[in-house]
């Protein structure tokens, strides 16, 4: 990598994605894609990651709720890595099926 002008490969794990975050980008060709949940929980909503155990968020609207379980991906997987864990591989599948409500079925 290239920081001001210079090749620099002795950064702190992190120090690049905070200086882009600070700048408003993003490095090139090193994105994760994992799944998440959203639930309404009543008085709330809270999200999940299946990929990854314990990664948990709430917010008061489902956009809340996403913002926050993105943070919460980003906070957990520094986290991860700060402590040597390896870095799970998204692997979760999603898709939603369509099935006859109740009242729409044909009585017999």
């Amino acid at each position: 990598m290239t920081i001001a002008g210079k090749q620099s490969d002795d950064l702190a794990p992190g120090t690049l994605n905070s200086i882009l975050k600070q700048a408003g980008l993003k490095k090139q060709g090193t994105f994760m894609r994992y799944a998440i949940v959203i639930e309404n929980a009543g008085t709330n909503f809270s999200a999940y990651v299946p990929d990854l155990p314990g990664c948990v968020a709430t917010g008061a609207t489902p956009a809340d709720a996403e913002r926050s379980i993105v943070e919460a991906i980003e906070l957990h997987l520094e986290g991860m890595r700060r402590d040597g864990a390896p870095i799970p591989a998204a692997s979760s599948h999603v898709e939603y099926v369509e099935i006859a409500a109740i009242d729409d079925r044909a009585s017999g």
